[in-house]
């Protein structure tokens, strides 16, 4: 779809949506979005979702929050010249927040993210600096001196994305996300469609005891293909079912049976729930973008949360393609302009559904990559930039602390690798916080959150 066209399909959406809410027209579920947003919108009063947006590879951070004021670029420039990108190329999403950031310093969104710079704009958007993965506080002189702890593997795929949303090296049985779903769980009608995964298995939002549910970008995953026969045989089928659900003395069999009959039910339910809210009444969304396609099917069930008992859920989306060792000039920006939109246009949908105070959504990734240039890409690094968009979110801010440009800086261990200034912790501890997480369960959904001051685990991106 053509950018005008999207405009255009946006702008008369919004209006659509807009008039419906004006009118005061009271309807139950329908092939409206409008009359869909005011179902949700009405029975939202303490509903919340988390939405994790996961860059798979390894975000190039310079070039996605890139220094703008003219002294930041030159460092930038010549630490990467052959990636960087032209001061000039910047001026139209170059940000203008709320509160300085000091010392004359200035970023801009890459220039591909122009869908997102309006959400800044408009206080709808937080940019996070320098993120990473850490175990406690920790200085470059540590880090030489190894006199602290610190995440195992850095600079490792596998490790990282593990730490990243687990607080744990690979392997680990549950991450936070499912954690916070653990919380949660028991004030949930359907407690299966408290995690809620559109991209694949992820240790994320696996919990202790809540489950990852997941869903296509079509609807939930169908057990034994939801076929009414098999092998031409209706019987045949039916008697197959009838044995996976059977009660069995067998402990294996009938956890089997359990699992076997929730499948089936929540099967059911979902596609129930979905037929109300049909794919064709969310229009805003681009299309040939995966990560769309995927917020698009998470929009759908935010629609449908209240039919569902919803109060509370996490769900995970996630792209790929960012380790960018090589051509990081000519992919990333496609990459981030796919991001861009793909957040814009569930960010306006939360909007006209009249949920988008409940809604955060926030971006994580393996870490940030290298400022110094690789050829033409760029190597695995640690800390990284990140963003946070939603109706709560207390925007159009920088949070966090502007990392030295350069290599061989303070804050950096070795070819512009940031050394993390805010930790993955915090960063969830802010997020776990706006949701609902008591101080009390904290050190239970992230169990290095006390490693930090308490002044300083809740960043305050969130109101």
């Amino acid at each position: 779809m053509s950018r005008f066209v999207h405009d255009q399909s946006r702008r008369a959406f919004l209006k659509r949506s807009c008039a419906l809410g004006m009118a005061g027209v009271a309807a139950p579920f329908l092939t409206s979005l409008g009359a869909i947003g005011e179902a949700a919108a009405a029975t939202a009063n303490d509903y919340k979702a988390l939405v994790c947006v996961f860059l798979y590879g390894g975000m190039d951070y310079a070039n996605t929050v890139v220094p703008y004021d003219t002294a930041g670029h030159g460092l930038y420039y010549a630490a990467r010249r052959n990636i960087a990108l032209e001061r000039e190329a910047l001026a139209n999403t170059a940000l203008t927040p709320s509160a300085d950031l000091g010392g004359g310093r200035q970023y801009a969104l890459a220039p591909s993210m122009t869908a997102l710079k309006p959400l800044f704009d408009a206080g709808r958007m937080a940019v996070m600096l320098n993120v990473g993965t850490l175990m406690q506080p920790t200085t470059k002189a540590q880090f030489a001196a190894k006199s602290v702890r610190l995440p195992p593997r850095l600079f490792s795929h596998n490790d990282q994305q593990s730490f990243f949303m687990a607080s744990n090296p690979e392997g680990a049985p549950s991450g936070w996300g499912g954690r916070i779903g653990d919380v949660f769980q028991n004030g949930n009608g359907t407690a299966t469609l408290t995690c809620m995964n559109a991209t694949g298995n992820a240790v994320f939002l696996s919990g202790r005891s809540a489950l990852s549910y997941s869903v296509g970008t079509g609807g939930p995953v169908a057990l034994l293909g939801r076929a009414s026969t098999l092998y031409t045989s209706s019987a045949a089928q039916q008697a197959l079912k009838a044995m996976m659900t059977a009660q069995s003395p067998s402990m294996l069999a009938a956890e089997h049976a359990t699992i076997s009959r929730r499948a089936l039910d929540t099967y059911d339910q979902v596609t129930g729930a979905l037929n109300q809210a049909p794919a064709s009444a969310f229009p805003l969304f681009p299309a040939s973008n995966s990560l769309a396609d995927q917020l698009k099917m998470v929009a759908r069930m935010i629609s449908v949360s209240a039919g569902l008992g919803m109060r509370r859920q996490v769900f995970m989306v996630s792209m790929g393609g960012f380790d960018l060792h090589d051509n990081l000039a000519t992919d990333h920006p496609v990459l981030m302009q796919r991001v861009s939109e793909a957040i814009r246009a569930f960010h306006d949908t939360t909007e006209a559904l009249g949920v988008s105070e409940k809604v955060t959504t926030f971006t994580a990734s393996d870490f940030g990559r290298t400022l110094v240039s690789n050829d033409d890409g760029s190597d695995h690094g640690w800390g990284s930039m990140h963003f946070a968009v939603g109706g709560a979110v207390s925007g159009r801010r920088f949070y966090g602390t502007p990392p030295e440009i350069g290599n061989g800086t303070a804050s950096d261990v070795g070819q512009g690798r940031l050394l993390p200034t805010m930790a993955v912790d915090q960063y969830a501890a802010t997020l776990a916080n706006w949701f609902g997480v008591s101080a009390g369960d904290m050190a239970t959904v992230l169990p290095n959150i006390g490693n930090y001051d308490a002044s300083t685990r809740n960043v305050g991106f969130l109101g």
